[in-house]
């Protein structure tokens, strides 16, 4: 497990790769923990002025957390596994976010659930010509989580709605536009902006080799996304998708038809109530959801068909139209002694 993130200091900076490059760099809890124990060993180093968090191989940053890992623990009944590597991730995801040295972030590839919680929280967050970003959890009968309803909440009107319940993925230009990156790159570039940065550990260098990204499709569906994804309830964003005829209108209905619907429902309340809010406060809905999600929910079933048998035939709780509020509300609500709370040396 060791070989599966490098941990090292080089110059002024210190080095976080993700080395899973054949699981694309899926993030499992010893991970996780390593990731964390070098942040807190930066902190206070005064050798130590930038971090750098990377990823070898091409095809991903990080395309989410160990599903495997947590999948088969759950089937065991041993729920306390998720909710441990939960607990500490939330943890770690909000220590990237008020980190006192700036945290610089390379995204190529994929980057998706875990990897965003990675990535989304950093301070420079840098994309390319390969990034595809994306919240896929509804369709594993999560919510979007690692801080996801934060982030998806600060999207412009609706477009983090959108993005959340249809699991859409966004290239460079869309990524910055929904505020899950700061800066487009060129990716043969990425190595001499490092060794840069090892050097004078100097985040200023950043600016003045972005570029303007082109082929986004976001800012221009805007109108469209704010008019059909308004609706107070995911049965509501539903009839308007299928009502309307437009081609973005049929392609989302049927992105969305691919969630769990308890899932859609409770990221819906999450996203929305994300906005104006605190990180911490979004992490701590987020965990009522997903310590909830291996019992209550259809996380379980999600894995077994999307990732296991990959027959891609779940048999949800629900069916699109008929969540109850009251189960809804239920997913949501306080965990009492359980609940996630941030340690005083995340702050």
């Amino acid at each position: 497990m060791t070989n599966d993130v490098l941990i090292r200091k080089s110059g002024r900076a210190g080095r976080i790769t993700l080395n899973r490059h054949d699981a694309l760099n899926a993030l499992a809890a010893a991970m996780a923990a390593a990731i964390e124990n070098a942040l807190d060993a930066w902190r206070d180093d005064d050798a130590v002025k930038v971090v750098i968090l990377d990823a070898k191989g091409q095809k991903a940053f990080c395309a989410g957390g160990d599903i495997a890992e947590l999948y088969a623990n759950a089937c065991a009944g041993e729920y306390d596994f998720g909710r441990t590597f939960w607990r500490q991730e939330y943890g770690l995801n909000l220590k990237i976010a008020t980190y006192p040295k700036p945290v610089i972030v390379f995204m190529q590839g994929f980057t998706m659930g875990g990897g965003v919680g990675l990535a989304g929280h950093a301070s420079h967050r840098i994309v390319g010509e390969s990034s595809k970003i994306a919240m896929p959890e509804c369709g594993i009968g999560l919510i979007p989580d690692v801080g996801g309803s934060y982030l998806l909440g600060r999207a412009t009107g609706e477009t983090g709605v959108y993005l959340g319940l249809t699991g859409t993925r966004m290239a460079a230009e869309d990524a910055i536009y929904a505020q899950f990156a700061d800066h487009y790159i060129p990716e043969n570039t990425w190595d001499d902006l490092k060794s840069t940065l090892v050097r004078n550990g100097d985040v200023a260098v950043i600016g003045t080799v972005a570029q303007q990204p082109t082929g986004g499709t976001l800012a221009a569906l805007q109108p469209e996304i704010d008019r059909l994804f308004c609706a107070p309830t995911v049965q509501g964003i539903h009839k308007s998708l299928v009502e309307d005829e437009t081609e973005f209108a049929q392609t989302a209905v049927k992105k969305l038809a691919k969630g769990a619907p308890l899932a859609l429902a409770c990221a819906l309340q999450t996203i929305r109530a994300a906005r104006g809010g605190t990180l911490v406060q979004a992490l701590t809905r987020e965990f009522r959801y997903a310590y909830r999600s291996q019992e209550q929910g259809d996380f379980i079933e999600g894995i077994r068909a999307q990732i296991i048998d990959r027959d891609f035939t779940p048999k949800w709780r629900h069916s699109l139209i008929d969540v109850p509020e009251d189960e809804i509300a239920q997913m949501l609500v306080g965990l009492g002694p359980q609940d996630w709370t941030p340690t005083g040396d995340t702050l």
